[in-house]
């Protein structure tokens, strides 16, 4: 009863959200779902953006990170430590990469109860080929076709998003959706046109982010100007404590070469 009480306000808001799209918009139901996704995604570019800036800052000082793991991976309460000390010190939040996909839990649990239990009032077509988006995925042969596109969307959005991990696990987030579509096959059709439109969305995001955010500075070092050219009369620089430095060891100059006359061969013959 306690889940129930907290779930259905979900549930009666997504319902609105969509009788608005639907009705006052004039939206089909599939397109409305599509709305609802590019709705939620934007009210999630803050979190986005701060998901990003993590990834990239894990990415930065991940040679930091491992040498903290080597030097006390045979002390874990000593490594949790120094790794949250590390974090502190380079503003690093590592939960910040999960924050996007918790805050959409709330609107994905909330979009399944609503298609499970009005089904018969949320029930139209999508692009004339899907028939009922209320249906489980497998009821049609189009939902075998959006179930294709999810797991090709999930596989490029993992590709995009999972920069910081090593080559096995980013190989292991890339198989997953290929074994998720069993489980996936079950929900609605609406709703797997909800994760396909939103691994889509992070599809493109991750384009435009590769193009214009630039990466950040390791340690936010900024490169020294280089300093002026040094001539033979150029003084020596003095060193930091104030002493001039000693002067380089002078070459041995070598003995000049004999001057060879060239007499003229007139003169001679006189």
């Amino acid at each position: 009863m306690a889940l129930a009480s907290i779930l259905t306000p979900l549930e009666n808001v997504m319902k609105a959200i969509l009788d608005f799209f639907h009705g006052t918009v004039g939206l089909p139901w599939a397109w409305s779902i599509v709305a609802v996704t590019v709705v939620v995604r934007i009210a999630l570019v803050p979190l986005t953006v701060r998901q990003i800036h993590s990834m990239q800052s894990l990415q930065v000082h991940a040679p930091e990170m491992k040498a903290i793991q080597q030097k006390y991976k045979g002390d874990r309460q000593r490594l949790n430590e120094e790794l949250m000390k590390f974090y502190r010190e380079n503003h690093i939040n590592p939960a910040a990469s999960c924050l996007p996909l918790l805050a959409q839990f709330p609107v994905f649990i909330a979009l399944y109860l609503t298609l499970k239990h009005f089904s018969h009032h949320i029930n139209g077509s999508w692009l004339h080929v899907v028939p009922d988006i209320s249906a489980k995925g497998t009821a049609h042969w189009s939902g075998y076709v959006l179930l294709a596109i999810y797991a090709g969307s999930q596989i490029s959005s993992t590709y995009f998003m999972a920069t910081t991990m090593d080559k096995t696990q980013r190989n292991i987030m890339m198989v997953l959706p290929l074994l998720f579509i069993t489980v996936v096959s079950r929900f609605p059709v609406g709703l797997i046109l909800y994760w396909m439109t939103t691994n889509l969305w992070t599809v493109g995001q991750g384009l435009i982010t590769r193009r214009l955010v630039p990466k950040p500075n390791p340690k936010g070092a900024v490169a020294a100007p280089a300093g002026p050219k040094r001539s033979s009369r150029t003084p020596p620089r003095e060193s930091d404590n104030g002493a001039a430095p000693e002067p380089a060891p002078a070459k041995p100059k070598s003995a000049p070469k004999p001057r060879r006359v060239k007499r003229n061969k007139g003169s001679s013959r006189r």
